[in-house]
């Protein structure tokens, strides 16, 4: 080798650790990329180790036990027996009925009075009602009901002595509320509606003061007689507009493609969606304004709104199964209320218990968010 290409290959080499340097340098100076890049990680780990789950336990069942024999109550006991069931005994159907519209059991296990002369005959049965909101959830906990009837009605079987072929055979009836199909589609369409709307809101509106204040137009207006919250009514409404137009989208594509049922009031599924897009923006714009920087902006914008909204708001796992810090978090997102308030109205109708709450508390985020994006945008200079 030449002592010319000798002096190149050591030059380059020079410049890339150089180089080297500096990005090494810039990157540890940048903290809000460097956190991104080792903290992320550590956060999706432990999310998806600890804190997310296809599993069901402790899931909670009513039981209705209209049959008082022995054979009745042991068949109902056998349920106790099971760490992936949760068995909520009740006087009767009506309120069995009551407690699976208000969403706090995910079924109904109806032991009916005549359940010990047909067990006997070899044709006893048992009447399981399943809440369809969740198809998958629903048809984990049917498995379970069945293999614990059927492991109490054997025992029953063997104590007993009988050896007919049909003797002490337990047949699991299952109907599903809700989603009488079975079909996931009617779970995951109106969750999509919550990424949609989270999606538009959130993360187009971060980059609207940013950009501002990166160009330096927003201190121009504060030598205008504008006000703080007037700005903000602006920046939202266009995206108001186009939250609207995505929404129609959305419920068009529910019915015409999907054939996902509205069993509640498209009023009042416009009216929810609309408010929670409210609150959706006015997150963003917080956080553009908190930020004062685009590319910062997006990022916060992505970690607290888009990646909760996909993960801890219940659109694919079910938040009941999960590490209780991790359902505390998510009750914190308004996404969470309304993820459950979005699948109530178009799979189980207008449970007002449901709407009101879930609007109560979009309310008062969309409330404490003016203010505070309002404060991001107060006439004073830095």
């Amino acid at each position: 080798m030449s002592s010319g290409q000798l002096v190149d290959t050591s030059g380059a080499l020079r410049r890339f650790l150089a180089l080297l340097r500096k990005e090494m340098r810039q990157m540890v100076r940048d903290r809000s990329n460097l956190a991104v890049g080792l903290l992320l990680p550590i956060g999706l780990i432990l999310l998806f180790g600890y804190g997310l789950s296809f599993d069901v336990e402790h899931a909670p069942v009513a039981v209705v036990l209209e049959d008082r024999s022995p054979t009745a109550r042991m068949v109902a006991e056998s349920l106790d027996g099971s760490r992936y069931l949760a068995p909520v005994r009740v006087a009767s159907m009506a309120e069995a009925h009551a407690l699976m519209r208000a969403g706090k059991v995910d079924g109904i296990v109806r032991i009916p009075v005549d359940f010990s002369r047909r067990f006997n005959a070899g044709e006893g049965r048992v009447q399981l009602l399943l809440n369809g909101v969740d198809s998958t959830s629903a048809a984990t906990v049917e498995g379970y009901v069945a293999g614990a009837v059927a492991t109490q009605a054997q025992k029953q079987s063997d104590r007993s002595g009988n050896d007919a072929p049909l003797a002490g055979s337990v047949e699991v009836v299952q109907r599903m509320w809700f989603n009488e199909a079975g079909e996931s589609r009617w779970y995951l369409v109106p969750g999509l509606i919550v990424l949609v709307l989270t999606l538009i809101g959130a993360l187009l509106t971060s980059l609207l003061i940013a950009r501002e204040w990166e160009r330096g137009t927003l201190e121009s207006l504060f030598v205008t007689p504008v006000r703080p919250l007037e700005i903000v009514l602006a920046k939202i409404a266009p995206y108001l507009l186009v939250g609207a137009v995505d929404l129609a989208m959305c419920l068009l594509a529910a019915h015409f493609l999907f054939h996902v049922p509205m069993r509640g009031s498209l009023a009042l599924v416009v009216a929810s969606s609309m408010l929670y897009l409210t609150v959706s923006l006015l997150l963003g714009l917080f956080l553009s304004g908190a930020m004062r920087n685009q590319f910062h902006a997006g990022q916060m914008a992505s970690l607290v709104s888009f990646m909760p909204a996909l993960m801890l708001s219940g659109f694919v796992f079910d938040l009941r199964n999960v590490p209780l810090v991790i359902q505390v978090v998510s009750q914190l997102l308004p996404a969470t209320h309304f993820m459950v308030l979005v699948r109530t109205l178009f799979l189980a109708g207008d449970h007002w218990p449901t709407i009101l709450r879930s609007t109560v508390v979009l309310s008062l985020y969309a409330v404490v968010l003016v203010f505070a994006a309002r404060a991001t945008v107060r006439k004073t200079l830095e």
